[in-house]
């Protein structure tokens, strides 16, 4: 059984699939596509990704690509947690310029679905934090973009000091919002 939480942005998803529990642990049916399909997510997933961070408070994002290599994401913690993030970039869209946050962790199971059109980040709350994700379309290298993911008018709360943040070198010189020309529209 998977259920479905709202956030503020209806399109952007949080997932919880239940977890069937005994004395020798639990079992948790995390990815279903008919189920998924009952519930508005159709996402023709292609790929997986997996992630290690070894130090709390990694921050990789906030990252896209634009189409026609966009791509929706199901994320999930496989050890650790995170605070995960996805910004709305579909021009013209309510909440363009918005954004929905919530923490996955290996402990509650739950998982994000972000679909194409928004930036996507998250930050480690724990050390040795995994991270895999689903996409519907495969990586291209030309496609990928990103936004600086402190810039003061998303106005994000990462839950952890500014100087705590670790950050590739390609994440911290992003463009900030102002700059960004959104290859996404609102349909």
């Amino acid at each position: 059984m998977i259920e479905i939480e709202p956030l503020a942005i209806p399109e952007v998803k949080r997932i919880i699939p239940a977890r069937f529990r005994d004395d020798r642990g639990y079992f948790s049916e995390i990815y279903n596509r008919r189920r998924l399909a009952e519930l508005g997510i159709e996402a023709d997933f292609c790929q997986d990704n997996h992630s290690l961070s070894t130090a709390e408070g990694t921050l990789r994002g906030l990252h896209f690509q634009a189409p026609p290599f966009a791509q929706a994401k199901l994320v999930r913690v496989l050890r650790g947690a995170i605070l995960d993030v996805a910004v709305d970039a579909r021009e013209g869209s309510p909440t363009f310029g918005r954004h929905v946050s919530t923490e996955l962790s290996a402990e509650n199971g739950a998982q994000l679905f972000v679909p194409a059109g928004f930036l996507h980040g998250f930050v480690t709350r724990a050390p040795d934090t995994e991270v895999a994700y689903k996409v519907n379309a495969h990586y291209d290298r030309t496609s990928e973009g990103s936004v600086l993911w402190n810039d003061p008018d998303l106005a994000i709360d990462w839950g952890i000091p500014s100087d705590a943040v670790i950050l590739s070198g390609k994440d911290a010189i992003a463009p900030i919002w102002a700059d960004f020309k959104t290859p996404f529209t609102y349909h």
